[in-house]
């Protein structure tokens, strides 16, 4: 067993290009997207949603691998939690296996990781990780002004181009329509916010988190996706108009204490419980957190009907409280994109929230855990 110190590694700039495969799910699911009727309601009662900070709870994370076909050297790269702030303090990891390990980073935006190789010989590789993190419900006080502003070469970092946020084109363009009439960052973001919810939507034949080229879809005028695509436009969008922005990518952890379904993971098996959320830096106000993707989610998902607009009584809360705040029951990685895995043979990654490994027939399918054989449980620590 091992034990890995807390730390946080600094980003470094990069704008490096990557290579990625397109979700072909996504790609087949093109469609127009469809009308929403504001007048649609559901039959379901109004709820509360409105996530404070409070309390701290505790949180133990594992996830375990298990190579079920090793072919020659075996590769496995599994995400520590690297985020601390008065939303989440990560603390120390713990590891075993029966291969070589050692903690290490991309080397660019800070994204920490475990790796583990395994000998061609090995015919059972495992690795296991335990991380250990603190976590609480994030808000933001509107009527009050008191965040330091930051460092202006740290801000322009997070308003780059990357290789699935481009911030010129039909992304500059949109985003400018969108804000149009706008006068504060408060208020472009709002839009922005807004413009997601209103032109976007949840597409539950999207593989995983999907993919977040948000070029494309502008591009081809579908706009249906997952976290990592929706929060990845919004993104995308906060940036092209100078606006500093940066998805968060995570787990979510346990059930939401607000009795949405869709909002919260089963500790005993998380499986496809990955979720990104969006951050944007608003002036006297510092990193704001925001997640239109979720109420997208809300919208499609909650119910057995599709909900067709935010003023629904179910969605609005969520509407509502998701621009500027979260609930705690979820973890964050990493803020990383175009991520290098040290002795990868595959390419880059776009974002790093799910296990990754390679053998000697390629790249595993992260989106595949039963096949990849991994799994992740969560188990809360009560004082």
């Amino acid at each position: 067993m091992t034990t890995v110190p807390p730390g946080v590694p600094t980003p470094a700039r990069t704008d490096a290009r990557r290579i990625f495969l397109k979700n072909s799910a996504l790609a087949l699911a093109a469609t127009a997207l469809p009308a929403i009727n504001f007048a649609q309601t559901t039959a379901a009662a109004p709820r509360q949603f409105s996530p404070r900070p409070g309390a701290w709870r505790t949180f133990e994370v594992t996830t375990r691998v298990d190579i079920a076909k090793p072919q020659g050297v075996t590769r496995v790269w599994l995400p520590i939690p690297s985020v601390n702030s008065d939303w989440q303090q990560s603390m120390d990891s713990s590891f075993s296996s029966n291969g070589s390990t050692m903690v290490t980073s991309d080397g660019h935006s800070g994204a920490r990781m475990l790796y583990a190789e395994f000998a061609a010989d090995e015919a059972k590789p495992f690795v296991e990780l335990t991380s250990r993190i603190q976590t609480q419900n994030r808000g933001v006080d509107w009527a009050r002004s008191t965040a330091p502003r930051e460092d202006a070469a740290s801000l322009r970092y997070w308003t780059r181009a990357t290789s699935l946020l481009p911030i010129d084109g039909i992304v500059r363009s949109t985003a400018q329509e969108a804000i149009r009439g706008a006068r504060t960052d408060v208020e472009k973001a709002q839009k922005l916010f807004d413009w997601i919810v209103a032109n976007t939507y949840r597409e539950p034949k999207v593989r995983g988190c999907g993919e977040g080229d948000i070029k494309t879809m502008l591009e081809t005028g579908n706009l249906g996706g997952k976290c990592a695509d929706l929060n990845a436009l919004f993104v995308g969008l906060c940036r092209a108009v100078g606006l500093p922005a940066r998805d968060v990518y995570g787990l979510r952890l346990a059930p939401s204490a607000f009795g949405y379904r869709e909002l919260g993971g089963n500790p005993a098996s998380l499986k496809g419980a990955q979720h990104c959320r969006a951050e944007v830096y608003l002036a006297g106000h510092g990193w704001v957190g925001m997640d239109p993707a979720d109420v997208a989610k809300v919208m499609r998902m909650e119910t057995p009907t599709w909900i067709k607009t935010p003023k629904d009584p179910l969605v609005a809360p969520v509407n509502a409280a998701l621009f500027g705040s979260w609930e705690g029951n979820w973890m964050a990685y990493n803020t990383a994109h175009d991520v290098t895995l040290p002795h990868a043979q595959g390419p880059r990654l776009g974002f790093f929230m799910y296990p990754t490994a390679e053998t000697a027939a390629g790249r595993l399918d992260s989106y595949a855990p039963d096949d990849f054989k991994y799994q992740i449980t969560a188990r809360e620590i009560k004082a």
